[in-house]
């Protein structure tokens, strides 16, 4: 989503303000379990250094995003905390539904791949290259959601909060940034955890993306004031230069 920093009424915020770090502990927590259980349950074993260095990776990001958004934009914590929504889209709940049993492959995938079966042979210097994409990523991402105050899990328009296009920060350069980061994310992760068929789950849902980027797009145009007029000057979607 693109929207404005601008500061919103709290009357006309329905978002609780507050969110509990019992509830964000209780929330990463239960992410954590999921991703060991995927990836070692995958495995078959403990003994993957790779899965080890990603998962801390992984978390240190989530804990620290997590705090900053809490001192910064408990709002947007909340939401990016929502799965789904019942105002969402059709169209974007069908994109999160799909994404969601893809997203599950990619890690058991890659541990059948890269520990159990052992089916790619990945070079070390290509697996610290996807390491060095998924900080590179991440980075992005929190970019993006600094400079962009709304930037919700949802496509919606909100206009009790006098949302407004922004270009600052990624925002001048790619209409859609934090896409471009999940993008990234997704392709250096296989190659970090030693999994090329990995690579085929992180493609659909690269496609998945760039279906929602359309679609967004779409959504923004007509809605958003200003937004034609940024997408003029920003012409680029995801890549400088080429969409």
């Amino acid at each position: 989503m693109n929207f404005s920093k601008n500061e919103i009424p709290k009357e006309a915020n329905n978002i609780p303000q507050k969110i509990s770090n019992k509830e964000i502990i209780g929330r990463l927590a239960i992410f954590l379990v999921v991703f060991m259980v995927l990836l070692f349950g995958s495995a078959g074993s403990f003994r993957w250094p790779e899965a080890w260095v990603y998962i801390t990776v992984q978390f240190s990001f989530s804990i620290a995003l997590a705090s900053w958004l809490k001192k910064n934009n408990p709002d947007l914590l909340r939401e990016r905390m929502t799965f789904l929504k019942r105002s969402a889209r059709g169209w974007d709940k069908m994109v999160i539904l799909l994404s969601t049993p893809i997203s599950l492959g990619l890690f058991i995938i890659s541990g059948l791949d890269a520990v159990r079966y052992q089916w790619s042979k990945i070079p070390y210097v290509i697996k610290i290259t996807g390491f060095t994409g998924i900080v590179a990523s991440f980075f992005l991402i929190f970019s993006a959601m600094r400079e962009n105050t709304y930037l919700s899990r949802f496509v919606e328009i909100q206009e009790d909060r006098g949302h407004k296009v922004i270009m600052t920060g990624p925002y001048q350069y790619v209409r859609h940034p934090m896409y471009v980061g999940v993008i990234v994310w997704l392709f250096c992760l296989p190659l970090a955890l030693g999994s090329l068929y990995a690579l085929t789950p992180s493609a659909l849902l690269a496609i998945l993306i760039i279906v929602r980027t359309i679609l967004e797009d779409k959504t923004l145009y007509r809605e958003l004031p200003g937004y034609k007029a940024y997408a003029k000057k920003v012409k680029y979607r995801l890549l400088p230069g080429i969409w």
